[in-house]
C-alpha cells in the first residue's frame, strides 16, 4: 500500500441530513509520501474528508480511491489496517498504559514501543504514574489531560506505521511547549507516509470545494484577495507574511 489518495466529483451529506448537502462535486488528490494541509474556516466540512477516507460514511455520488482502486473493494478491516487517525477528541478504553499505547498494532514490538514512547511524549507522564504502563486507565481516561490523552493517541498512530496518516487538528489539545515538541516528532516520523496535515502542499478548503492549493509561500503570494491569505490574516495579524 503506498498511501495516495483521491476524491473524485464527490457528492455527500449526512444520513440524517440528506438535504444539506456538505460535498458536491468534490476533488482532490493526495500523492503518496506526501503530504497535505487541509484549511478553511470552522465547519468547513475538513473533518468530512477524514471520515469518507476512512469509510465511515460512503459518498451519494463520485468515488473515494486509495492507490488508485475505489476504497469499497476493500474488506474494511483491511482498509483500515493501513490508516492511522488521530482526531481531536481521542477515545482511551478501559485498559493499561501499555495496551492503550500498543492499540492498533499488528505485531506490538519492543523496538517500535519505544520509539512511539519516545517520539510521542507519552513516555515522561506514564512512567511517572505509580504503576508506570502497569496502571490502570479508567473509562475516556478522565485522569488524564487532554494533552495527555492526545499524546498517547499520537503514540498508537505512530506505532501503527500506517501508509496514511490522518490528523484531525491533532495537537489541539496541547500547549505551545508540547505543541512544538510533538509536530517535531511527527514530522520525523512521517517519512513514509501520506499526511493529511503539514505539508508538502496547501488545500483551503470553503463551501465544500477547494478554493485554493499551493505551497504556504506561493498561496501567501496572492497577497489580500487570496483566501488563504485571509485565514493568516486572522491568526497572525495585518502582515501574515512575519513568521511566528
Amino acid at each position: 500500500m503506498k498511501g495516495q489518495i483521491q476524491l473524485h466529483e464527490v457528492d455527500f451529506a449526512y444520513p440524517a441530513r440528506l438535504d444539506a448537502m456538505i460535498f458536491k462535486g468534490f476533488s482532490i488528490n493526495t500523492d503518496a509520501k506526501k503530504s497535505t494541509t487541509l484549511v478553511g474556516h470552522s465547519g468547513s466540512s475538513k473533518s468530512t474528508i477524514n471520515g469518507l477516507i476512512k469509510r465511515f460514511y460512503d459518498p451519494l455520488k463520485g468515488i473515494v480511491k486509495l492507490d488508485g482502486k475505489d476504497i469499497k473493494i476493500f474488506h474494511l478491516r483491511v482498509l483500515r489496517k493501513h490508516i492511522a487517525l488521530v482526531h481531536q477528541e481521542p477515545i482511551l478504553f478501559v485498559a493499561g498504559f501499555k495496551k492503550l499505547v500498543q492499540f492498533g498494532m499488528t505485531r506490538p514490538s519492543r523496538i517500535r514501543l519505544n520509539v512511539g514512547r519516545n517520539e510521542s511524549q507519552t513516555h515522561d507522564f506514564i512512567s511517572g504514574l505509580k504503576h508506570g504502563y502497569d496502571t490502570w486507565c479508567a473509562g475516556k481516561g478522565v485522569q488524564l489531560s487532554g494533552g495527555q490523552r492526545q499524546c498517547i493517541a499520537i503514540a498508537r498512530a505512530i506505532l501503527k506505521n500506517a501508509a496514511v496518516l490522518l490528523l484531525d487538528e491533532a495537537t489541539s489539545a496541547l500547549d505551545s511547549r508540547s505543541e512544538v515538541v510533538v509536530q517535531e516528532a511527527l514530522e520525523r516520523l512521517m517519512v513514509g507516509q501520506t499526511c493529511v496535515e503539514n505539508c508538502d502542499s496547501i488545500a483551503v478548503v470553503d463551501k465544500g470545494k477547494v478554493v485554493e492549493k499551493g505551497t504556504h509561500a506561493s498561496l501567501l503570494a496572492k497577497g489580500p484577495s487570496g483566501a488563504y491569505y485571509s485565514l493568516v490574516s486572522l491568526q497572525r495579524g495585518p502582515n501574515p507574511s512575519t513568521p511566528t
